[in-house]
Order: structure tokens, then sequence, then C-alpha cells
């Protein structure tokens, strides 16, 4: 994966093939299938590509349908579904091997006055630098080094605030058994480019997500005894943001039960803001261990 902000920000710079259609890089990794948040941010930017700058993704839904192939590049066919006075909407299909992998529709909005009222942020919640990274917490509870963490995941910057079995007592709510929370940022400074930072956050929007499903079964992703997979991951994007500015993701799973688990997450910014929400499904399959 990106061994900096830099790597990735070139990650999400698409080749363009041909009209709507644009071809994506791989970077070195050791993961066996290709990223998820990698495929929707590359999505998301083959779709941005096709739109005004003055319109502004304010959601999308996806399916990962395949793993993905991490030694070949990932083509994307936009289909220009409408342009109207307010709203477009685009469908992006990725493609290997002459296989759907993964597809996506996205909405585009101009920007307009309106009503407006959120959900409260959560309170006291303890700063990002005096949180563990996310790194750190891993290294704890797998074992592996905290700089096998850093030759895939660099750039982006996490810390681990805690979860419905560790960390403050907050988080300790017997109608949520399934919660976790983390601050999260690019590891680094981004353009003021508006699609550069909501693909940015698409990427890492997928990357703990999953984890708060697992929370209360005492295990992780990674584990040896689950096999886990996203499978939708749906994003709207409420307020202005920057990738590369402090973010909390409070995420919750409502559920989990025949080895699928749903967890939500709402992010918000050092001023309180809700700048975004998102919804994934993931493969949680409990694995026996063999006789």
């Amino acid at each position: 994966m990106p061994r900096s902000l830099d790597e990735l920000v070139d990650l999400l710079d698409l080749e363009t093939i041909e009209d709507n259609l644009f071809r994506g890089r791989q970077p070195e990794t050791a993961l066996q299938r290709v990223f998820g948040g990698q495929v929707a941010g590359q999505a998301l930017m083959a779709a941005s590509r096709t739109i005004d700058p003055e319109r502004i993704v304010h959601s999308l839904h996806a399916y990962f349908l395949r793993p993905g192939d991490t030694r070949v590049p990932i083509v994307y066919d936009v289909e220009r579904l409408r342009d109207g006075g307010s709203f477009s909407t685009r469908r992006v299909v990725a493609r290997q091997h002459g296989q759907t992998i993964f597809f996506m529709s996205a909405s585009f909005h101009t920007p307009e006055p309106g009503f407006d009222h959120q959900d409260a942020a959560p309170e006291d919640v303890p700063k990002p630098e005096d949180c563990p990274t996310l790194a750190e917490v891993m290294e704890r509870a797998t074992g592996r080094s905290s700089d096998a963490w850093a030759a895939e995941w660099a750039a982006l910057d996490v810390r681990y605030v805690g979860d419905s079995l560790r960390g403050d007592e907050s988080l300790r709510d017997p109608a949520h058994p399934a919660r976790a929370r983390v601050w999260i940022r690019a590891a680094g400074e981004l353009s003021d480019e508006t699609a550069q930072h909501s693909c940015v956050l698409a990427y890492a929007s997928d990357l703990t997500l999953l984890g708060a499903t697992l929370v209360p079964h005492r295990t992780h992703i990674g584990a040896g005894d689950v096999q886990t997979a996203s499978l939708d991951h749906a994003m709207w994007f409420h307020r202005p943001f920057r990738a590369d500015r402090w973010l909390l993701y409070d995420q919750v799973s409502p559920s989990a039960s025949d080895a699928r688990g749903l967890a939500t997450g709402n992010l918000f910014d050092l001023d309180g803001r809700l700048v975004a929400s998102v919804v994934q499904e993931g493969l949680i399959r409990q694995l026996r261990p063999k006789s």
C-alpha cells in the first residue's frame, strides 16, 4: 500500500485511456488482494474526472464483487447517467482480467443554501496526540512490529481512542456492545482540490469500520480465527472538510449475524461538525480450528 501521502495522491491520479475510461495503478504491497478503500477512492476519482468541478460528491454506494488482483492495474469505466440542473449521477465499473470486481454509483451536487442540523459530536474525547497510534495498538494485539503497519498504511495518521471493551468508560454502553473510535487524517498536506479530499476520505473510511463488528467477539481484522472482507460501502458527504485535518471516526456495529457484520460511522471535525457518514456490511466468517 502507499508508504506516504505523496504515493497515495499518485495512486489516485488515474491515467486517462479514452473518454470516460481510466486506469489505476497498483502500489507495492504484501496484501493478497486489493484494499477496498483503494478501489473506492480510485473509482470516485474516475467519476469526479467527468464532473464539473463546481459539483461536489454528496453520496456514493458501492459493492465489492471479487477480490482485486494486486499485480495488475484496474480499469475504471464511467457511465454518465445524468447531468441535471443541480445534480449529476455517475456509475463506475472496475474491471480486471475481463471481469467486474467492483461497481459504484455516485451523485454530485452544486452547493446551495438550505436547512441545517446535525447530531452532536461525542463529548470528552481524548485529543489525537493523547491517543496511541493504531500501529501501536495492533502491535500489542498481534505481536507484529508496528513497522509492518507503517509499510502498508503510512499514508494515514490513525490514533486509537478506544472501543466498548477497552478505553474510556463512555464507550462502554450496553445499548451499543460493538463500538470503536479513532482519530484519522492524511499523513501530510493535500492540495485544495475538493475531489482529492473526498477520494482520500473514501480510501480511509474502509480501514477500520468493519473492525467495529468484531469488538465484542474479542478478535480483530487479520486474526487467524476470522475471515473478513468488505461486501458493500456507502458514504454521504454532508459538509466541507479537509482530509488532512483530524477527523473523529465514531463507529458502531448495530448487528452481526449469518457471518456478516453491519457497521455505521460518523466523521466529525475538530469543531464538532458532522462532515460525513459511512455504512458498511462485511463478511466476518468465524473459522474453526483444523482438526
